[in-house]
């Protein structure tokens, strides 16, 4: 006697919400600064991606840019460390800015989207995107071996090249000439950035 076994095959198609699950509002509920000294960063591009995610400022949950209906993928090879933003933080339009939080790279390995990590800030990558200043702050993440540099002449003979490649990727990701490098600014400069963006905040 055969025995025929038909299989039957339950397939789960996971569907993308296009935005991360949180009842925390990342954009307010975290200071700029924390307890300890260190940075509050938010992470909306783990290192190595290049979906574009981004905090949605009147809800605070990180959502994937839609172009056209489509999750919006960066077009170049992969964000070269931790993206996001410093929580409590505006670049006003009136000083220059483009209205958003603070940009910072958070050097260190791949987080999760959504992650809240303490960083140590060493620099500052002056950028303009068609004219508007788009400052990205570079910072150290806590845990990791980034975290004893204290410049970005510790990083250039820590790590040498890892300055040139940021710029190099912030400067082409969007294709030539859209981001114009304005070169760096040391710890002391990131810092003013940073002061500059809190009291933006403050006073919106």
């Amino acid at each position: 006697m055969i025995i025929r076994l038909t299989c039957i095959v339950f397939v789960l198609v996971a569907t993308c919400s296009c935005k991360t699950s949180t009842e925390e509002n990342l954009l307010t509920d975290y200071p700029a600064i924390a307890d300890d000294g260190n940075i509050n960063a938010v992470i909306e591009i783990p290192a190595g991606t290049q979906q574009k995610w981004e905090v949605n400022k009147t809800s605070g949950i990180i959502e994937w840019e839609q172009v056209d209906g489509t999750g919006r993928i960066v077009n170049y090879i992969g964000y070269p460390g931790n993206y996001g933003f410093i929580p409590q933080t505006l670049l006003a339009e009136k000083d220059g800015g483009d209205g958003d939080p603070l940009d910072v790279l958070v050097l260190g390995s791949p987080v999760n989207r959504g992650s809240v990590i303490k960083c140590k800030i060493i620099g500052v990558l002056y950028l303009q995107d068609r004219g508007e200043e788009d400052d990205k702050l570079i910072a150290v993440a806590k845990d990791s071996p980034f975290y004893q540099l204290d410049s970005l002449e510790d990083l250039e003979a820590t790590y040498n090249g890892v300055a040139d490649i940021i710029k190099l990727w912030f400067s082409n990701y969007k294709c030539p000439s859209k981001m114009v490098s304005k070169g760096f600014g040391d710890k002391d400069a990131a810092q003013h950035v940073l002061e500059a963006a809190i009291t933006g905040y403050q006073n919106k």
